[in-house]
């Protein structure tokens, strides 16, 4: 691969939300061109890519086209055209990370099965084609409740997840293929980055602390460094590391863990991009996950993961009931907090739930920056 610091050196992106955004301000302090391909015309890169073309990264064809006579592509969903991505490879376009990589994890059945193959803790699960077959399982006595469903494929941001309490819950089953999970009663949810590098140099963020929002089952807020013991924070970097490895993964790999009542560590879910329990990392870490992903795909060691600062991270959200042209309301409030730092995203449009930007604040200590998250919570608003 040529000199990747120069801007002869074409990186092309496939998806332009948010993290697209922020991987091209990460490149342009590096002088790389970025090329992103996304099918909203008004997509958060589109006005920081070096270029940007407005296509499905879902199409074959249109991959295909994208990527000729770049030097290296890179994703930042994982719901590409993997037979697209699989072919570059083998003409020799480097894809990082690997489709191999993506195959399995793109698939919560085969990201499951891959944990199980590895002997890597995870919560017991089952895999079924369609609701029928849940259903069926249910009144033969081999599954109880409560339980989690997850779509194999085209869960994203919360989507395609839904926890099964009561009976009539069944009726509302997803009727494709999907996997039971067994329900993690009154789990802590946890995360940790890793980055890799084709020569095995890895190096993980501290853990952070995540809160979902109950309604849109997506993270609304975080804390880093998480509030947990310091063996139990080493064992989950180990368990990243170990996942990484057994992949061969090059780029970032974020792995969401859930904590149980006993302490015990289960690996939730993985994705292979930067990711949203990243975000802080842009000001509380030496170096961020958008340069640590530049780094680790084209072969440079690993930055410094270590924290300057506690902070916290919220997702702003669309709020609900209002769908439109968007118009965000405390913004100076806000401003005026110490610490706040605000990322808006560039999208026009909002709608209940939507991720239109996130604030992270940064504090001497994580009780202080939990407390001014909660203040940023209550004053910014995301309205139509």
């Amino acid at each position: 691969m040529r000199q990747t610091i120069s801007s002869d050196f074409k990186l092309g992106i496939l998806g332009g939300g948010q993290l697209g955004k922020m991987l091209c301000q990460a490149a342009s302090a590096w002088d790389v061109s970025t090329y992103v391909l996304d099918p909203d015309p008004e997509a958060s890169a589109s006005g920081i890519a070096t270029k940007f073309v407005q296509g499905s990264f879902r199409d074959f064809e249109t991959v295909m086209s994208f990527a000729s006579g770049l030097d290296l592509i890179t994703i930042e969903i994982e719901g590409v055209n993997i037979e697209a991505v699989e072919m570059l490879e083998k003409q020799g376009i480097q894809v990082f990370p690997q489709p191999s990589c993506i195959r399995i994890i793109r698939d919560k059945g085969l990201q499951k099965m891959f944990y199980k193959e590895h002997q890597l803790p995870t919560a017991g699960f089952a895999l079924f084609n369609n609701a029928l077959e849940i259903k069926e399982k249910v009144a033969n006595g081999e599954l109880s409740l409560p339980f989690v469903q997850k779509k194999r494929l085209s869960g994203y941001d919360g989507q395609g997840v839904f926890i099964v309490t009561k009976a009539t819950d069944l009726d509302l089953l997803f009727d494709e293929p999907s996997l039971i999970e067994d329900f993690v009663d009154e789990a802590l949810e946890i995360a940790v980055i890793v980055s890799r590098n084709a020569f095995g140099e890895m190096l993980c963020y501290p853990a952070v602390e995540m809160v979902f929002n109950p309604v849109a089952n997506l993270v609304e807020s975080l804390l880093s460094p998480a509030r947990i013991d310091e063996n139990l924070a080493s064992e989950a970097e180990e368990v990243a590391k170990q996942i990484a490895d057994k992949l061969q993964i090059i780029g970032l790999l974020a792995v969401e863990f859930l904590i149980d009542k006993t302490g015990k560590l289960l690996i939730n879910e993985v994705a292979p991009r930067p990711h949203n329990s990243g975000h802080h990392t842009i000001e509380s870490a030496y170096t961020s996950q958008y340069e640590q992903h530049l780094r680790a795909i084209f072969g440079y060691h690993p930055g410094s993961t270590k924290l300057k600062t506690p902070a916290a991270m919220i997702n702003i959200l669309g709020g609900e009931g209002f769908s439109g042209p968007v118009i965000y309301k405390g913004l100076n409030d806000v401003l005026q907090i110490e610490g706040v730092k605000l990322h808006i995203y560039g999208k026009k449009q909002t709608r209940p739930y939507r991720k239109m930007g996130h604030a992270t604040i940064l504090a001497e200590t994580t009780e202080a920056a939990l407390s001014k998250a909660e203040k940023v919570l209550k004053i910014l608003k995301v309205e139509a």
